[in-house]
């Protein structure tokens, strides 16, 4: 799998469309290679309006520049994380050679705050 392919692929749960792959959510913990540890893919942010990205403000309070970060803010409202081990299969992509991904949940999925701390709560998954 490509992780490009999944950036803008739609999300589908529960028999409907949820939104798009906005960004993938990676930690660097898996097997040291060289001097870094090998990524892992944590989720997926998905965003009910639009395929375009964050730009990384929603990983923070980073609130400046106050422009950008409220047209950010106000356009991916409603955005939110869902955990890898959610996802319950990915079609489409390069492995079909097709270039067009979807991305399925599992029924009962969590949705997460884009900054990985559950909606409502400040801890982390």
């Amino acid at each position: 799998m490509i992780l490009g392919d999944l950036l803008d692929a739609p999300v589908y749960a529960d028999g409907g469309q949820l939104g798009f792959v906005v960004d993938v959510r990676l930690v660097l913990d898996g097997p040291v290679k060289g001097l870094r540890a090998a990524p892992r893919v944590v989720g997926l942010l998905v965003s009910a309006r639009t395929g375009a990205t964050f730009l990384g403000y929603e990983r923070t309070d980073t609130n400046a520049p106050a422009l950008v970060w409220r047209y950010l803010a106000w356009r991916h409202r409603g955005t939110f994380l869902v955990l890898w081990e959610d996802v319950v299969g990915v079609t489409g992509g390069a492995q079909r050679g097709t270039g067009d991904a979807r991305v399925d949940l599992r029924p009962g999925f969590r949705r997460w705050s884009p900054a990985l701390a559950p909606t409502g709560t400040g801890s982390r998954p």
